[in-house]
């Protein structure tokens, strides 16, 4: 709960930051001390999300993903959390393919291994990161067990620490197995990383000796699926055209949904704002007219936004759904998955990219 709270306080800085700065003129006086409130706060947001990845706490949402991008964004911040004593390389491949995956689970894989490379190197070493597209044959997986033939972005990383003997590869992505001294390590690791690949269709290879360092490679399928699958964030700054539906706001943190509702009126949406599923219910059986779409949080008191949907949908069906959220719910199905087709934004989130959802949402055609 305190994470949620804390999303909520930086998606409440960001969108009164935005609707301080909108129409705005750049050479107020004001204008570039909001500029770094948003962009201090965006900055937070980034950090939040790292930790959240490293925790296992974040909402997963797979999509599709340039492997370089991710890792160029991450690289000084992985530079700083294995120290000044290791000499970090990265060598990004040319026209890698793109792969579908949660970015937060990059982070968690590329934190993990890293981590992982700076333990096992005593004092000054190497670490180098990698990628480059590759086909695996029918040959080379017949000689390793478990993969595919087929197209894959792979991701190595290497260092020159005390490697690892065949017994100790043998069971390194077992759950709670370490190598590691009482309360250095929890032995999650390297099966969360095992179990992430897993999870979206790849594979991992492990190559070490002792004495001569350790290289993961990761392969993950290369995507070739619709472009529009890329994500939202390239699409935040693109022209919104006004609105007129009208939009049921629910959230139970009272200065968002003040801060939501205000962005969306301003757009030109009727909006009805409920801090309570009880309080949304009301609200639509008295409203006379259409309600063309719900924005809700997803964990709230009395009951979770899922199940606040489908009570509305019930009643009034052809509502479209945005679903907010900070934090993973259990309400989301498959194993935390985020199903495909659901309508979602991970808090905290620009009032740019809110109004870029909406649009998308409403924009939908029913099946």
């Amino acid at each position: 709960m305190k994470i949620a709270y804390f999303r909520n306080m930086l998606g409440v800085i960001l969108g009164r930051a935005e609707l301080a700065m909108h129409g705005m003129d750049q050479d107020h006086a004001f204008y570039e001390t909001l500029e770094e409130i948003q962009n201090a706060a965006k900055r937070s947001a980034d950090i939040t999300r790292q930790l959240l990845a490293f925790a296992r706490k974040q909402t997963i949402a797979p999509r599709k993903i340039d492997l370089n991008a991710i890792i160029e964004e991450m690289f000084s911040m992985m530079q700083r959390l294995i120290g000044e004593n290791i000499n970090m390389s990265w060598v990004p491949g040319e026209n890698l393919w793109p792969v579908k995956i949660d970015p937060a689970q990059v982070h968690q894989v590329l934190a993990n291994l890293c981590v992982n490379a700076r333990d096992a190197i005593d004092g000054v070493g190497r670490v180098a990161i990698e990628t480059k597209n590759i086909i695996l044959d029918d040959t080379y997986c017949a000689m390793n067990e478990g993969f595919r033939p087929g197209e894959y972005a792979q991701l190595s990383i290497s260092d020159d620490g005390c490697g690892m003997d065949r017994k100790t590869q043998s069971r390194i992505f077992e759950p709670f197995f370490t190598t590691k001294q009482l309360g250095k390590g929890t032995g999650l690791g390297l099966s969360t990383i095992y179990g992430i690949v897993k999870q979206n269709g790849g594979f991992i290879n492990v190559y070490s000796e002792p004495g001569r360092g350790t290289t993961f490679r990761i392969y993950l399928a290369r995507y070739l699926g619709p472009e529009e699958e890329k994500g939202g964030e390239q699409d935040i700054h693109m022209p919104i055209s006004d609105g007129q539906e009208t939009i049921l706001v629910v959230e139970d943190e009272v200065s968002l949904l003040d801060v939501v509702s205000s962005v969306l009126i301003n757009k030109g949406y009727a909006v009805l704002s409920a801090s309570s599923p009880k309080d949304a219910i009301r609200l639509c059986d008295e409203h006379a007219g259409k309600i063309d779409m719900l924005i809700t949080d997803l964990i709230m008191p009395e009951m979770n936004g899922r199940e606040l949907s489908d009570e509305l949908l019930s009643r009034w069906p052809g509502i479209k759904v945005l679903y907010l959220s900070g934090y993973t719910t259990n309400i989301i199905s498959n194993h935390g998955i985020l199903k495909e087709g659901v309508n979602f934004i991970q808090k905290p989130f620009s009032l740019n990219a809110l109004l870029v959802a909406v649009r998308k949402a409403l924009n939908e055609v029913a099946i």
